[in-house]
């Protein structure tokens, strides 16, 4: 199954040539706009010609708009806001990533020579985090004085630090982090904030990499990008007036005034704090080789395999744990099963009845939900000593493709319930499940969750979507996995990773075989449902790619 296209909440993308694809395919956006480290044109070529006007102010934000936050390579699609498969078999995290600092005057090229690190790594998952998301949210006064070019934003007082390294801390142990949207034109915060995601690899880029001492500790590795101070005042002017709408004479004067003097006091004298000082950026592709091969190596180390066989070993011979409710199989039950498992069931039936089990597993669901007393007054005028849900709010939230099939069973008995969707694929050369697209509604961390799909094999993909709700900030006992079958192998492995969490099925089977297909099992679900053709070595996609 294919992925769809990454979420929309994503990082930025720098204003660099589009790579190869259909889609906008760029990790970051950054606001030094002429990054390239190229032989500069001649600066009478960059400028406006005398007597032009200004040209139009541009809104020129820190972060893009709603370009997917990927990048396509020649070997691979490179998801930027995504998550790696950092957590084991105990739902515990792994390695923390590998935090590459690259430092350097304004328009040196640090975004250019991040792109190409990040090009030349081919690894999938990596953030780029600008420092220029993080200027602090000015005074009126303030304001005023950027307005008129005499507001000094190259100076370390200009930076909230403690909102990056916080930023940072949590990007490191593979939480998700709001990070602000800065507005380059009003000098301001914009009111929505991007969501990021860790990664196996997160580059953070900025003027004052370096400046901060609990910053420094965070960064494994530290690059200067060191560029002629005259190719930087060319890239600038090109930069400020072509984009940021700004005059010659207002750019020069803020360069003199607060940028030069900056670099020598406060940037300069960080290139000794560097583990590598790149001459002439992008331009030294030797030095550029030597960086990726040092971080490959580090990610070797800190590699983690899914180990599909410590799952399947890890809880053998152990009782099921009392956090798994399984609804009682009546005649009817059993008999609902016995036809859905048949592999001579036509898909009219199949989808029939599937669609009651849910029905069926959804009710039993909302009977664990917290109720509170409460009395009612009947239409005879008497009073009902009755119950009513003590909740704020119920979101589902499905685990596609198969998961989407409970949705409207979980609308049928819940009235306004909110939706949404989580996309989970193993890896094939790794076993390592990793998160493909992900939609939740806002504030979700008062709800109480049904997250949902129709089989738990390994208990991988349920592990890493209650992973991401932990990070959403939804508490643990407010979560409640529910499939239509699963295995013991998966109740066990979900249970031990978050006890706290509620398992609720119509069935358990014992076994899983050497492929991780649930036995006997019930077949490929998404394919028996949809309709759609089965994998062609008769495997269960639904596990295969979700390892369940």
């Amino acid at each position: 199954m294919a992925a769809p296209p990454a979420s929309t909440e994503d990082p930025r993308t720098p204003p660099a040539p589009p790579m190869a694809g259909d889609r906008t395919d760029r990790p970051v956006a950054k606001s030094e706009a002429a990054g390239e480290d190229r032989n500069p044109e001649a600066l009478d070529q960059l400028l406006p010609p005398v007597g032009a006007g200004r040209s139009p102010r541009k809104r020129t934000t820190s972060q893009c708009k709603s370009e997917p936050p990927l990048l396509r390579t020649s070997k691979r699609t490179i998801y930027t806001a995504g998550r790696p498969p950092w957590y084991n078999e105990h739902g515990a995290q792994s390695k923390e990533a590998f935090a590459i600092g690259l430092g350097g005057g304004s328009a040196s090229g640090k975004t250019t020579v991040a792109r190409m690190i990040i090009e030349a790594l081919d690894v999938p998952w990596v953030v780029l985090l600008s420092m220029d998301s993080f200027y602090k949210v000015l005074t009126r006064q303030q304001q005023e004085q950027a307005a008129l070019n005499n507001y000094n934003f190259d100076h370390p007082d200009a930076f909230d630090f403690d909102l990056i390294v916080s930023t940072l801390q949590k990007l490191k142990q593979g939480k998700s982090v709001q990070v602000p949207v800065y507005d380059f034109t009003t000098h301001s915060r914009k009111k929505d904030w991007k969501t990021l995601y860790g990664a196996n690899v997160i580059i953070f880029e900025g003027i004052m990499a370096f400046a901060d001492k609990a910053l420094l500790e965070l960064l494994d590795m530290k690059i200067f990008v060191d560029t002629d101070s005259d190719i930087r005042l060319v890239r600038r002017l090109r930069r400020d007036i072509s984009e940021r709408g700004r005059d010659i004479a207002g750019v020069i004067k803020q360069y003199n005034k607060f940028v030069k003097p900056a670099f020598d006091q406060y940037i300069q004298p960080t290139m000794r704090l560097a583990d590598i000082v790149v001459p002439r950026g992008s331009g030294n592709t030797v030095a550029i080789d030597l960086i990726v091969q040092h971080v490959h190596s580090q990610l070797e180390e800190r590699k983690l395999r899914w180990d599909m066989a410590a799952l399947a070993s890890a809880h053998q011979c152990h009782p099921l744990p009392q956090t798994l409710s399984v609804l009682k199989s009546t005649p009817q039950v059993r008999g609902m099963h016995t036809i859905i498992r048949d592999k001579e069931t036509s898909r009219d039936e199949f989808i029939f009845y599937s669609k009651r089990l849910m029905r069926l597993l959804i009710e039993h669901a909302l009977s664990f939900l917290p109720f509170q007393d409460c009395v009612v007054q009947t239409p005879q005028g008497q009073d009902y000593a009755g119950k009513s849900y003590a909740g704020k709010q119920i979101t589902g939230v499905s685990i596609l493709r198969a998961g989407e099939t409970m949705e409207p069973a979980l609308r049928a008995v819940c009235k306004d319930v909110r939706i949404g969707t989580i996309l989970i694929q193993t890896n094939q050369l790794t076993g390592e499940p990793e998160l493909h697209y992900l939609r939740l509604p806002k504030d979700i961390s008062d709800d109480h969750v049904i997250l949902m799909d129709c089989t738990v094999s390994t208990g991988a993909a349920a592990m890493m979507a209650v992973r991401v709700l932990l990070d959403h900030d939804v508490p643990e006992d407010k979560i409640f996995l529910l499939s239509l079958l699963m295995a013991e192998m998966g109740v066990h492995s979900v249970a031990y990773a978050f006890p706290r969490v509620r398992i609720i099925t119509t069935a358990v089977d014992k076994r899983v075989n050497d492929l991780f297909r649930i036995i006997p099992g019930i077949g490929n679900f998404g394919d028996r449902y949809f309709g759609t053709d089965a994998v062609p070595d008769g495997s269960d996609e639904e596990e295969a790619a979700s390892m369940g």
